[in-house]
């Protein structure tokens, strides 16, 4: 009988949990390098894509957009973005201070740059 109580108690306590809504999202964005003439046409263009993926691929509020890498493949430049918000940013700052990022030797090997 314990048991069922305690178990019941359990699904309980489950049920009357609500989950914490953090966003944090990677998503990657390219630019036509063929279409940029100068620095000036770069930075707008890169404005326009951030701008691009923030209206039309992310369904939140946004609090912070991170450029975390960028690559040129042929004519096109690809942007790595993240893309938080105000618990995704405090995610990310727990995860950070217990230590749980990726060490150098989990990411792809950039020596072929």
């Amino acid at each position: 009988m314990k048991r069922v109580i305690a178990a019941m108690m359990v699904l309980g306590l489950t049920a009357l949990a609500t989950p914490a809504l953090a966003y944090v999202v990677q998503i990657t964005t390219s630019i036509d390098l063929a279409k940029v003439g100068d620095k000036g046409e770069l930075f707008r263009a890169v404005e326009s894509a951030v701008d691009d993926v923030l209206a039309n691929a992310i369904s939140f509020s946004p609090t912070g957009v991170t450029l975390e890498n960028v690559r040129v493949v042929g004519d096109r430049m690809y942007l790595l973005l993240l893309i938080v918000d105000a618990d995704g940013e405090n995610t990310l700052k727990a995860i950070s201070a217990q230590g749980l990022t990726p060490s150098d030797s989990d990411r792809p090997d950039d020596s072929s740059d």
